[in-house]
């Protein structure tokens, strides 16, 4: 997949300071791409909108 117009994104929970975070890319047609924020030329993950959907809310379902 082109990530080429991806607009990637933190969490507001992110801190400044570096650490182990992950980007989001939500802005893509049929598609959202993870990567980690450490090596943004690295490799990226990409979800079809409902999975990703799915795993956000197990995740907040969980904290």
């Amino acid at each position: 997949m082109d990530l080429t117009d991806a607009q990637w994104r933190k969490s507001t929970r992110s801190g400044t300071s570096g650490g182990n975070c992950v980007e989001v890319a939500d802005n893509l047609p049929g598609a959202v791409a993870v990567r980690d924020s450490k090596d943004p030329d690295g490799p990226a993950l990409t979800f079809a909108p409902p999975s990703w959907r799915t795993f956000v809310t197990g995740l907040a379902d969980r904290a």
